[in-house]
């Protein structure tokens, strides 16, 4: 007689192959990367949902907005105004400072930091997982976003993105615990990593020795190790250093500048370096070549305003071309050698001007 509830494989034996089809999934996401377009169309899927559900919060900010009373809006915009006053000062000093800076380098030989593009994003939705710290926000594959992109705010150092969709993207913080940074303690450039320690306000400087040169109140900022994130932006405040007698370093507890359980608004950061290609290093071998190539463009132009009326220019021209000739072989000569014979054709370049300058106002006179 057939029972009306069938009798199948065992409680187990089907634990056993939820396990082992479970952890095949795993190896086949992380090793082959099987998954990624199916979690590219749930992701673009679920960025409807997502903007559906912050309409309530926009439309009780919107309300909240119109409701504020004028007093306050004029204290805020006076506020406002004098913070813009400041930072156009602050801008124009660093307008300055960002010229002297390329020049400094320029002589160093080293290669110029590029400037960043940057996008407005807002968060859309906050991870509710008490023990993952992610967000998501409002841009995606069509705003050119990427994994592993640098997300910063007004205040510092926010995380990064680690899945994007069509419309929306998801940001691990850096307090999480799977999230390291490089970073570099703003006072003496002393480089470290700090590790999320599962705590929203709380990060960790591990594997440090019990000597090392930190303090309280050190700020630190992205060292730009590791390619991710530029240099120079805010990361945190260290607000405890401590030696435990059985630990064999240091413990040293940073918070974040950035206060993460109250974003609205971040920014996304493109390196203007990475879509043009790797940088050139200026080696002062390439510097010298420049500055022969400029100088084979002055005598060139030198050579185009000499009238066609004058014969006797002519031959001052001749020595112009067997310069540009001998610094073109000299460039497969190494070391002092090198520098020596590029110098030489200089000089005998910048002689050959003036001479032909010299005969060209004889001849206007």
């Amino acid at each position: 007689m057939r029972t009306i509830f069938g009798s199948g494989p065992s409680l187990q034996l089907r634990l056993f192959i939820t396990v082992l089809l479970s952890l095949a999934g795993i190896v086949a996401d992380a090793r082959f990367h099987l998954f990624d377009s199916v979690r590219l169309y749930i992701n673009t899927f679920a960025s409807p949902i997502l903007h559906l559900a912050s309409v309530p919060r926009d439309v009780v900010e919107g309300a909240s907005l119109q409701l504020r009373s004028r007093s306050e809006l004029i204290t805020e915009n006076q506020q406002l105004q004098q913070q813009l006053f400041l930072l156009r000062s602050d801008l124009l000093r660093m307008a300055e400072l960002s010229q002297e800076n390329r020049r400094l380098r320029e002589l160093l030989g080293s290669p110029v930091t590029q400037d960043t593009r940057k996008l407005v994003a807002r968060i859309l939705s906050v991870d509710s997982d008490p023990f993952v710290y992610q967000v998501v926000i409002d841009k995606g594959i069509e705003h050119h976003v990427y994994e592993g992109q640098p997300v910063v705010n007004d205040q510092g150092v926010i995380g990064q993105v680690v899945s994007v969709g069509k419309t929306s993207s998801r940001v691990l913080l850096i307090t999480d615990v799977s999230h390291a940074l490089p970073v570099r303690v703003l006072r003496n450039d002393l480089r470290a990593i700090a590790s999320g320690t599962g705590n929203i306000n709380e990060l960790m400087l591990k594997n440090l020795p019990k000597n090392v040169d930190i303090q309280d109140g050190d700020i630190l900022v992205t060292s730009g190790m590791g390619g991710h994130f530029p240099e120079g932006y805010p990361v945190a405040k260290v607000v405890r250093v401590a030696n435990e007698e059985q630990s064999p370093f240091a413990e040293i507890k940073a918070e974040p500048l950035a206060t993460l359980d109250r974003l609205r608004y971040v920014l996304l950061l493109w390196e203007d370096a990475k879509a043009m290609g790797p940088l050139a290093v200026m080696s002062p071998s390439s510097v010298n070549a420049n500055a022969s190539a400029a100088v084979s463009t002055d005598a060139e132009k030198n050579k185009n305003t000499v009238p066609e009326r004058h014969p006797t220019t002519a031959p001052a021209t001749k020595p112009v071309e067997k310069v540009e000739k001998k610094t073109g072989t000299t460039t497969h000569k190494s070391g002092v050698n090198k520098t020596a014979h590029q110098n030489t054709n200089k000089i005998k370049t910048l002689a050959t001007i003036a001479s032909t300058n010299v005969k060209n106002q004889e001849h206007s006179q």
